[in-house]
């Protein structure tokens, strides 16, 4: 992977290789594959994110989202990256799991434009994130290198879809309770 060049600002809490945010310190990795346009992302947030957070809570995982821009084609204005660059200015305010949930609560449908810019601040806004710093990081397009960058990293590691869930490396079906085995068969090995 050295071919692939790291853009120049990387959201807080982002990996050593800078392609995903990772959400606490856990003795499982967890890397969850996702596109914030992707309708099957929605549902596995939407019906696994409080348990992959419990883990998270309970210390038993570190989870790492890497926000994807595979169906940048499927919108009239590149929604997944630019939803992915608001979600890694969530991650500098500290909010990227809020933020996260509501990029999926409020996912538009594919094929339009997507949420404006103004929309996706508001949602920050919504999840307690501070106006102005945010306002600026999503304005500027701070992070639009970001997510094609994860996108080209995931895909030399043989993702091809999203959602795709990969505990301790090994490939897992996208649901809480594949993913709550998977995690205490590694910590049980």
């Amino acid at each position: 992977m050295t071919h692939i060049t790291v853009p120049g600002h990387l959201p807080a809490n982002a990996t050593p290789t800078g392609d995903g945010v990772v959400m606490g310190v856990g003795r499982i990795a967890v890397d969850a594959y996702i596109d914030f346009l992707c309708p099957f992302c929605r549902q596995f947030e939407l019906s696994s994110g409080d348990a992959l957070a419990a883990m998270v809570a309970d210390g038993l995982i570190s989870l790492v989202y890497h926000p994807m821009n595979f169906l940048d084609e499927a919108s009239t204005t590149r929604y997944s990256s630019r939803a992915a660059a608001a979600a890694g200015c969530a991650s500098d305010g500290g909010r990227f799991p809020g933020y996260a949930r509501a990029l999926f609560v409020s996912q538009p449908p594919e094929g339009g434009p997507g949420l404006s810019d103004d929309e996706l601040i508001e949602l920050g806004l919504s999840v307690g994130l501070p106006g102005s710093a945010f306002e600026a990081c999503v304005l500027s397009g701070n992070y639009l290198d970001w997510p094609p960058y994860v996108t080209e990293v995931a895909t030399a590691r043989g993702v091809t879809a999203t959602p795709t869930v990969r505990v301790a490396g090994v490939p897992v079906p996208a649901n809480a309770k594949m993913i709550a085995a998977a995690v205490a068969a590694a910590i049980g090995s």
